[in-house]
């Protein structure tokens, strides 16, 4: 892990000003970035600030997956406009990494399209995960069935077992 150069700040700030919205690469990648390359290729993998994890650089498409950390800070600037509101109900199952179903879907951005990396809140405003749409912010409010988002990260990692058991 090393700092990110001037070179890999500009177009770690370009990427996600195209992909998550404009000024949100400012938010996201100071000049106290660190990077971690892939040993194998040499490309930016891995995106941290303060030793937290705030993207990951996906080989396949050269785009941004955000993590909860790097979500938390876009929220908190206001930049992002991608944001999915669901049911408090089921807060807990998307918190622990469960899929948003569009069922559960209580707003949604015009703005996001297949495919685009979303922010998961609740009712009351709390961050509960990050990932993926696999529809679009009028769909997810329109269906009542199917996966409204595929989260990649959810702002809890260990499930609540009872009983001593463990998680299937």
């Amino acid at each position: 892990m090393r700092k990110a150069t001037a070179q890999e700040l500009l177009k770690l700030r370009g990427v996600a000003d195209y992909q998550l919205g404009r000024g949100t690469g400012e938010v996201l990648f100071k000049r106290n970035t660190m990077v971690v390359h892939s040993p194998r290729t040499g490309r930016i993998r891995h995106l941290y600030r303060e030793g937290r994890l705030l993207a990951t650089l996906r080989a396949n498409d050269g785009m941004l997956a955000l993590s909860t950390d790097g979500a938390r800070l876009l929220l908190k600037s206001r930049r992002f406009k991608n944001l999915v509101t669901i049911q408090t109900d089921v807060s807990d199952f998307i918190r622990h990494g469960r899929n948003v179903f569009a069922k559960h879907v209580k707003q949604a951005s015009s703005t996001i399209r297949p495919e685009d990396e979303v922010i998961v809140i609740n009712e009351e405003n709390e961050l509960l995960a990050t990932g993926r749409a696999f529809l679009s912010g009028e769909e997810m409010l329109s269906f009542r069935r199917g996966v409204a988002v595929k989260v990649r990260h959810g702002s809890s990692r260990s499930w609540p077992c009872q009983n001593n058991e463990s998680k299937p």
